[in-house]
Parts: structure tokens; sequence; C-alpha cells
């Protein structure tokens, strides 16, 4: 068999964004200011260790970008963080930019009087501008600053939140590429994909989050936690080079118009996974459906993030689909590999000759479990791969052979998402959408 060919997706260009390398022995944010050495007694090192889970709020609200929130609650959440999700609605439920619902874990009302180690403010628009106007936030995160505790923001939120509450006053940041003049106002804008000023982390939109909520984590844990999180994410290992998936076998993903594409969700499905490939591929113009496969629309993800179906897959199941594509999740996957339902769909997708995927632990757990990869070379999770009949190409972060699309987990899922979009919309629409997306 040939091998595969690489179908390279061009980086952003320098002149739209300062890449910085950061390698291995380095933190995941730009520094302004060099860190203090500090010595750590015995009986300090104790009282680290007695009081190190830290309470992080997250708020949301309508119109929020799902990426940002749900990337660091995820990761936060990995490093031991008791993060709490917080509506700035009327309500817990919100409907995030692409349709995304989430479901809050408390009204912004219940936290005034809670102390936090980090607060971070997702972006998105209308989003970022709700929470600017919310008072009760803006009380907490200004209360937050002067305490000399840590708060973050990342896409429109540190020009429409943070700047306007005068807390970067001073201070270098960043944020989206199109809020730039206006965070120029408030502070001393840089193009850094994360920066790190003092108590303050900002960050650029949906293709820097993951670095982000590393940073946030070595922020509030230190460098080697950061690195213990973000080794089982599957990152990226150089943000400045060009993006990739590996091709065998290739055929044309045609369709009449619009992409029709089912995501099924279940509990414990990967939220950074599930939210990321619903965000891009509507981002795409793709028609997406979400289905529960649980007897309520909403399930409960594998870090507690509760995300909101469109439909139950009895419904779903009575249209058919351009793609069927399965987010990993350890108890997500193997609540699909134990539906019926969803395994017919899936098989008879494959016999027709139509396009299906998976990522993380799904291909292994699901697809190769019913046969589904029979000829077919795939990838999924580094721990998975052992149980691929044919792993020869597991070693790729995206691979799609034929009808046939899989990667490897929550750090490879954008990359995924684009391969997906690309095989629909073609390359120079695919770049566009990454650029935007800051990727």
């Amino acid at each position: 068999m040939a091998a595969p060919v690489m179908r390279h997706l061009t980086s952003v260009p320098s002149s739209f964004i300062k890449l910085q390398i950061l390698p291995q022995s380095r933190s995941f944010f730009t520094l302004s200011t060099p860190r203090k050495k500090k010595r750590f007694s015995l009986v300090t090192s104790f009282s680290v260790m007695a009081s190190a889970t830290k309470k992080v709020l997250v708020p949301i609200a309508n119109g929020t970008e799902p990426i940002e929130a749900i990337v660091p609650i995820d990761i936060l959440r990995r490093a031991g963080a008791e993060v709490t999700v917080a509506s700035v609605e009327k309500q817990l439920q919100i409907e995030g930019v692409h349709g995304i619902k989430i479901v809050a874990d408390a009204l912004i009302s219940d936290c005034a009087d809670t102390e936090f180690d980090l607060i971070s403010l997702p972006g998105g628009i209308p989003g970022a501008t709700n929470l600017r106007n919310c008072k009760t936030l803006e009380s907490i995160v200004k209360k937050q600053a002067e305490n000399g505790r840590f708060y973050a923001a990342i896409c429109a939120a540190p020009a429409v939140a943070l700047g306007s509450w005068g807390l970067l006053k001073g201070l270098k940041a960043t944020c989206y590429p199109s809020y730039m003049e206006e965070l120029s106002s408030h502070t001393i804008a840089v193009e850094s994909r994360v920066q790190k000023d003092g108590k303050v982390v900002t960050s650029r939109g949906p293709g820097t989050a993951i670095e982000y909520a590393v940073a946030l984590v070595e922020q509030l844990y230190g460098k080697e936690k950061a690195d213990e999180v973000s080794g089982p994410l599957v990152m990226r290992p150089n943000h400045s080079e060009e993006f990739a998936f590996a091709e065998l076998n290739s055929v044309n993903w045609t369709v009449t118009s619009k992409p029709q594409i089912l995501v099924p969700i279940a509990n414990g499905s990967e939220e950074i996974e599930a939210a990321t490939i619903i965000d891009v591929l509507r981002r795409a113009n793709a028609q997406v459906v979400v289905a529960s496969l649980e007897d309520t629309l909403e399930i409960v993800a594998s870090r507690k993030v509760k995300l909101v179906a469109d439909v139950l897959l009895d419904e779903a199941a009575m249209q058919s689909y351009d793609l069927i594509v399965l987010p990993g999740g350890l108890g997500g996957a193997q609540a699909f590999a134990n539906s019926e339902k969803l395994v017919g769909m899936l098989k008879k997708q494959r016999e027709s000759s139509k396009p299906y995927g998976a990522m993380c632990a799904s291909p292994a757990l699901v697809l190769e479990h019913h046969g589904l990869l029979k000829g077919k070379k795939a990838t999924a999770f580094p721990a998975m791969c052992n149980k691929l009949s044919d792993p020869s190409e597991a070693e790729n972060r995206v691979l799609v052979d034929g009808n046939l699309v899989t990667s490897r987990g929550p750090g490879t899922t954008m990359e995924f998402a684009l391969a997906i979009a690309d095989k629909f919309i073609g390359r120079k629409e695919v770049l566009e959408l990454a650029k935007k997306m800051v990727f």
C-alpha cells in the first residue's frame, strides 16, 4: 500500500500573528516580567500540598464561544481544580455561538461571596459583551484583582470585558486579532498566542484555547503539573508549524448541498472533542445534528460539563447523513459501542460508502470492536492503539483512509474537524476558517 499523502493546511501568516516557539522546558505562556525565585521549607511544602485544591470561576453567557469556555473547564478539572461554571443569565442553560448549549453549575449571583483562586472569561460575541454588562460579575472580577488573585480572559473578552473594567492598565495583554485596536486603548497590546503579565493571562481565540488552559494550570499549580496535564491531551508539539492530515486511498466526499452531519454524545463523552467538532463544522456551514444516547437531551460529559443535544438518537435515526462522527471519552465511547441503533447506523453508513469517523477512544472501542475498521488504517488515543488490528499508521494525528477519518485526542480535535471540513468544502475555505480561529 502506498504511503499516506500529507495534506498540509498552511499555518497563519506571520503578518497576522507572531508565534513564539516554546520548547518543552519553557512555560506555556509569554512572560512579561521575570519570575522571582522562591525558597520553600519542608513546612511550606506540606502546607501547599494541604491547600492544593484551587477554586476557579468560569462565567458563561448567551453568545459565549463554547470552545473557549469548555477547554479551560475540562483542563483545569484534569489538574484537580474545583471549577464552578456560572451563568450570568437568568437561567442555568445558555446557548453559545453556533448553537451549542451548556448548563451551568450555578448562577453568578450564587458566587458573589466566594473567594476564587482564578477567574477565566471566555470570549465570543455577544457573549463577551453580556459578561461585561453583568454588574455582579464585574464586581467579582474587580475584587479578584484588588485582592491580588489570578484572572484571565480569551478572544474578545480581554478587550471587551477586562479592558473596559480598567483591569489591564499598564499590563501587556493579547486578544482576538480584530479587537486589538480596542485592546490597545486599555493596555499594552501584544500579539502573543498566550500572554502572562503579573496575575493576568490573556489569549487570542478558539485555536489558542488549549495553550491558554494549560497556561492557567501552570499559573495555579506550576510547570510540573502543567506538563503532567498536557501530556495526555496530545497537543501540537509546535504551534508555529504547518498542520496537516495524512490521507490514504483518497476519494471525494461529495454532497449536493450543506453536509448533513451527525454527532452523537452520551454521558462520559469528551467535552473538548464534542464541542470542537460541532463548533468547527457549523462554522464550515455544515448542518450538524447533535444526538443524545441518553433518555434526556442533557448529558454529563467526562469532566462534568453539561451539554444539551438537539435531539435524542431515536429521532436522529429517522434521517440519513453525509457523515457520522464520534467524539471520544471512555464512558461515551462505551455507550456508543453498546448502542445497537448507533452501531447499526454506522454499519449502514459504511455499506453505503458514506464517510464516517471517530477519535480518541472511539476508533478502538466502537469501530474496531464492531468490525468497522476492516481493511482500513486508523489512529486512536495513544493508550488505545494496541486495540487496533492494524496500528501501522496510528502515529498520525489525523488519518483519512477513503471514507474513514480518525484522530487521537483532545489536542488533535481542531485538526480533525478541519480535515473533515477540508474534505467537504475544500482547502481555500478551510485555510480561511483556520485563520479566523487563530489556529
